[in-house]
């Protein structure tokens, strides 16, 4: 492997019940040579698992297919109920460049799997973010419009609606988006109320689309946790707006509505230099690099467990 092809995958998979399932799924991930599972991350009320693959370009591509070929076989969208929005079993299909890699490289690479994923399966596969086709479709939100229900009706007649590459019509397993970004962070923040009006008004504030903050995307949903419920953030430019930003601004807007916030949840896997720039804003620092952690500057595993910080304020 090289630099120049080093790649992440994130695919969102539209299951997080079936211990099961997911398990097959992980095993056909992490089945390919110079490609690495490196995370998964499971939610019952979302009804969907993040799979984090890191590796070589080529390796990364035909490790996602196999994965896609375990989540056709046994996820039927037609039975599937989750708080989060889908149009297919295997969901969504982020590239995202890493060290030296251009984005070139993902964009290529989404627009070939896409088209291997259609003639294996005859999935519907639509472009997005930097692989998109067309202006109208680089939003993810706006490809998953309707979920797969709506899609479903719009696929017979709306030919707008009509997939990028396979066919115009689908099964069980839906359609899939494949595309090409930047790194981005993934993160829920649970609120000690039932009122998902309060979480949508949030939602609304924060969200750049609604005028709010700029790479920012947040929804809100109801929760099987009791008397809570969640705002869900996806941050896609950490220079504009970074995390620490906008987890201060959910808190704020949540108690100015006389709800105190609880604890939060990193989905997924974060950018270091994200972590670090959280890190440096709690502590008052101008700045931490790398070479000020001792891990990260002597390129040696962690020795220090996690911490656990419940007995810390929110």
């Amino acid at each position: 492997m090289t630099n120049a092809k080093l790649v992440e995958c994130v695919p969102n998979v539209s299951e997080g019940r079936r211990r099961d399932v997911i398990e097959r799924l992980s095993d056909a991930a992490a089945s390919v040579a110079g490609a690495r599972l490196v995370d998964v991350h499971s939610d019952a009320d979302h009804h969907r698992s993040v799979f984090t693959i890191v590796g070589g370009s080529d390796a990364v591509e035909e490790s996602v297919l196999r994965l896609a070929a375990v989540a056709i076989e046994h996820i039927d969208l037609r039975q599937h109920r989750g708080v989060h929005p889908r149009i297919g079993a295997l969901d969504v299909v982020p590239f995202v460049p890493l060290a030296a890699t251009p984005m070139s490289v993902c964009v290529q690479l989404a627009h070939r799997f896409g088209r291997r994923l259609a003639e294996a399966f005859a999935i519907p596969v639509y472009f997005y973010g930097e692989a998109a086709l067309l202006p109208e479709r680089r939003r993810l939100a706006d490809i998953r419009r309707g979920q797969f229900e709506g899609l479903t009706e719009s696929l017979a007649h709306d030919p707008g609606r009509a997939p990028d590459v396979g066919p115009n019509t689908f099964g069980p397993s839906g359609a899939t988006a494949v595309g090409a970004r930047q790194p981005l962070i993934a993160f829920n923040i649970w609120l000690r109320t039932s009122d998902l009006a309060v979480g949508e008004a949030i939602a609304r504030v924060v969200r750049a689309s609604s005028g709010g903050l700029p790479g920012v995307q947040a929804l809100a949903f109801t929760s099987s946790r009791p008397g809570m419920i969640q705002v869900s953030l996806n941050l896609t430019d950490l220079a504009a707006t970074p995390l620490h930003v906008v987890v201060a601004k959910v808190h704020e807007e949540a108690r100015c509505r006389g709800v105190e916030p609880a604890e939060s949840e990193l989905v997924g896997l974060a950018p270091a230099s994200a972590v670090l720039g959280t890190a440096a804003a709690a502590l008052g620092l101008p700045s931490l690099e790398t070479r000020q952690v001792l891990e990260l500057a002597a390129e040696i595993p962690s020795v220090i467990p996690s911490l656990q910080p419940t007995d810390l304020p929110i």
